[in-house]
Order: structure tokens, then C-alpha cells, then sequence
């Protein structure tokens, strides 16, 4: 029980969260389940003011609900002709109106991004699609609904709503806790993902529990670099009423003076990659191939042997007229190294042996046991015989 003490928390800050919103329904869901994994007062009290607040909205929306009633049979009573000849105005312009100004493919295309169940589904991607596809998504989605573009019912929720799934889902760690939490509050079918604005309306909420840093339009200049002709478009959040302006000739400016800073930030970026380029460019110039090696290769193909211990090594065929070190300090180092590698390699055998050794005894195989014993010990016979000869130590 101790253990689902965090888990439980974690609902509880993710039902305030949902409340903030205006999700109650949310909100009561992480609670119940807080209560479920780990009991605590604080989970009791917020369920208790939840339903405190529901019935407070209950007997308020049935009072206004009877004063708009008996305003609706007053309104019903006509007043004068003047009101007769407005209303026979009104229908003469909008019979003036050239219809609706969208297709049933774009009134179609909104109902389906309203009614997606998450953010993948709205943006048309799987749960592993990479930030390419999400960009590539959002590109195509958000020039096909936005409002100078779409004008079908509920076109600029859809926007806001694809905006805020990119957001979303563009950022690693809100991803996260999205897939983690997020499809809590989007089982529930599209009737029920509305929430009351405060103009006592029904807003859709393209938030589902999990907002973005900046508005869709914000989100949609920043993508595109200007958008749409000189235009407003007004979003509805929970307690405010936000006009957003944006012109081709403000965003140009702005557009110009972030392309500046983007190559200022390209420059420096790029600028240590050629450094190290440069060097090692450089660095090449300066460094000299090897005066020698102990194999034979396609380079180094004229076998010499040193002085005092007779040890074959490999030299270029232009090594006596290029090299103009000591000779003899040069093959005391070359013998320095045959020696090491012949005890490296002595160890290494020796270690083998043992293993097969070992082996044999445990498996109780004779044969296995003799051949064993009998392995060769090549490098270390090797060194063996230069300590004979030349008084090698070590």
C-alpha cells in the first residue's frame, strides 16, 4: 500500500490540474483513483468540495433556467409592427447571404478532429511517430484548418486543438507524462470532452488536462512565419476573452530579425566543428608516419634486423635516405617492444593452458588433459631463449 503513496499524489496534483481547467469530471476521476491506490485526507476534502460545488451549479442553472424561461414566453408576445418590419429586414438580408461559406468535406474534416479520442489520433499519427512526422503532420493539418482557410462550424477549435496536440506532443517531456496520464481524460466520448465557458456556453476542450505553452496562433506564426493576410481571430480560455492580431508586414519584421539571430546562432554552432577540422587538418601536415613496423605491409616491405638481439622489423624502401635519428636508439626501442609483446603474449598462453587444464580435470577427460599439457608455449619458449642468449631479465 505504502508503495502506491507517490502514484497517488501524482493524481491528486493531476486532478487540481483538471479542476484549474475547468474539468471537473477529470478532476473527480484522478481523485476517486488517488483515494483507490492510497487514502488521504487531502483527496477527501477535494472530493468533498467537488460535490459541494456541483450542487451550488445545480441550483443556480435550475434559478437562471426558470428566469429565462419566463423572459422566453415575454419575448414571444409581439411587441409592435416596427418589430415586424426589423424581422422582415433581417430576413431580406440574409436572404441576400450567399450561404455558407464552407464544404461539407471541411464541416467533415472539423467533426472528425472533435470527435478524436487523444492527440495522436488527432494529429493522424502512431504513438512512435518521430518529431518529423509530427512537424509534417502539424503542417498539413494546421493550413487546412485554419480559420481565414475554414470557415465550417467549430473550424477554430479543431485549429486550437491541433495546435495544442503539436505542442504536445513536440515536447519530450510533456509527451511523456501525456502518454503516462494523458489517456485518462480522453476515453470519454466528444459529447463529454466540452466544458462550460463563462458565458455559460459549451466550449470544446481541446485541452484534454494538458495545455501548451503558447496559443495555437502563436504556435502556427511561429511554424509558418507570418500566416494569413491581416486578419483577427478570437479564442474563448476559461476565464478571459483573448483577440489576437497578426499582419504579413509585422511578421515580416519579425521574421527578418529571427532569421538574423538564427544565423548568429548557425554560425556559432558551426564554428567549433570547423575548428576541429582545421586542426586536424593541420595536425596531419606536421605528424610523420612511423619509422618502422614489426609486420610486414605494402608500405613498410624491406625486412631489417636489430643489432644486438637480431629482432626482424620492417622499414620503407626510402628509409635510409629519409631517416636522420640514432639508429641505434631507434632499434633499442623496437627490441623494448618485441620483448613486451612476447610477454604479453607468454601470459596469455599461459593463461589458456591453465583454462584447458582446468577444463579437462572437471569434465574427467584423459585425453582432453594430455593434449593439454602438451600445448606449445611459443612466445613464452621465445622469450625463454633471448634470456638464454642476451641475459634478458623480466
Amino acid at each position: 500500500m505504502e508503495g502506491n503513496k507517490d502514484e497517488a499524489e501524482r493524481c491528486i496534483d493531476y486532478a487540481q490540474q483538471a479542476f484549474n481547467y475547468g474539468d471537473r469530471a477529470k478532476a473527480e476521476k484522478f481523485l476517486k483513483k488517488a483515494e483507490k491506490l492510497y487514502p488521504t485526507q487531502k483527496a477527501k476534502d477535494l472530493l468533498t468540495l467537488l460535490n459541494k460545488l456541483e450542487e451550488t451549479n445545480a441550483s443556480t442553472n435550475s434559478s437562471s433556467d426558470d428566469v429565462r424561461n419566463r423572459r422566453g414566453s415575454s419575448a414571444s408576445t409581439p411587441k409592435s409592427p416596427r418589430k415586424e418590419s426589423s424581422a422582415g429586414g433581417d430576413a431580406s438580408s440574409s436572404s441576400k447571404s450567399s450561404g455558407p461559406e464552407y464544404t461539407q468535406e471541411q464541416l467533415a474534416a472539423v467533426k472528425k478532429i472533435k470527435g478524436a479520442k487523444d492527440y495522436y489520433e488527432i494529429l493522424g499519427v502512431s504513438k512512435e511517430a518521430t518529431d518529423t512526422d509530427l512537424k509534417k503532420a502539424y503542417r498539413k493539418l494546421a493550413l487546412q484548418f485554419h480559420p481565414d482557410k475554414n470557415k465550417a462550424p467549430g473550424a477554430t477549435e479543431a485549429f486550437k486543438g491541433i495546435g495544442n496536440a503539436f505542442a504536445i506532443l513536440s515536447d519530450a517531456e510533456k509527451r511523456k507524462q501525456y502518454d503516462l496520464y494523458g489517456g485518462e481524460g480522453t476515453s470519454q466520448s466528444p459529447s463529454t470532452s466540452h466544458r462550460h465557458s463563462s458565458a455559460n456556453q459549451y466550449e470544446y476542450g481541446y485541452s484534454r488536462g494538458f495545455e501548451s505553452d503558447m496559443t495555437a496562433e502563436e504556435l502556427f506564426n511561429m511554424f509558418f512565419g507570418g500566416g494569413f493576410p491581416s486578419q483577427s481571430v478570437y479564442t474563448q480560455n476559461n476565464r478571459r476573452r483573448t483577440r489576437f492580431y497578426y499582419a504579413n508586414s509585422g511578421h515580416n519584421q519579425e521574421n527578418a530579425n529571427q532569421g538574423e539571430a538564427n544565423n548568429v546562432t548557425v554560425a556559432l554552432q558551426v564554428l567549433p566543428i570547423l575548428f576541429f577540422i582545421l586542426v586536424t587538418l593541420v595536425s596531419s601536415f606536421f605528424v610523420q608516419d612511423p619509422a618502422y613496423s614489426l609486420t610486414r605491409t605494402q608500405k613498410y616491405n624491406v625486412k631489417r634486423a636489430t643489432g644486438e638481439l637480431e629482432v626482424p622489423y620492417y622499414v620503407k624502401e626510402t628509409f635510409v635516405a629519409d631517416f636522420q635519428g640514432n639508429l641505434k636508439r631507434l632499434e633499442a626501442g623496437i627490441e623494448e617492444e618485441y620483448i613486451s609483446n612476447l610477454r604479453n603474449e607468454c601470459f596469455k598462453q599461459r593463461n589458456y593452458k591453465e583454462h584447458l587444464v582446468w577444463r579437462a580435470k572437471n569434465f574427467g577427460d584423459e585425453n582432453m588433459l594430455n593434449q593439454a599439457r602438451d600445448m606449445q608455449l611459443s612466445s613464452c619458449d621465445a622469450l625463454h631463449g633471448l634470456r638464454q642468449k642476451n641475459r634478458i631479465y623480466g
